[in-house]
């Protein structure tokens, strides 16, 4: 099930590593940052901007 992330809390939030805006991708429900290639899950309708939590993508 994918979380609702509202429009609002998207234009405020950025990867913490390149401060980059993010994305929700609703297949992988996770926020992904495309210019430092990393998608930080969401627990419980959370987003964990931890890089250390980040999962590497291609």
């Amino acid at each position: 099930m994918s979380t609702k992330i509202d429009d609002w809390l998207l234009e405020i939030l950025a990867c913490p590593q390149s401060q980059a805006p993010l994305r929700h991708d609703p297949e992988t429900d996770e926020l992904v940052c495309d210019r430092s290639k990393l998608a930080y899950p969401i627990r419980d309708g959370i987003p964990v901007l931890l890089v250390d939590e980040a999962r590497s993508i291609d």
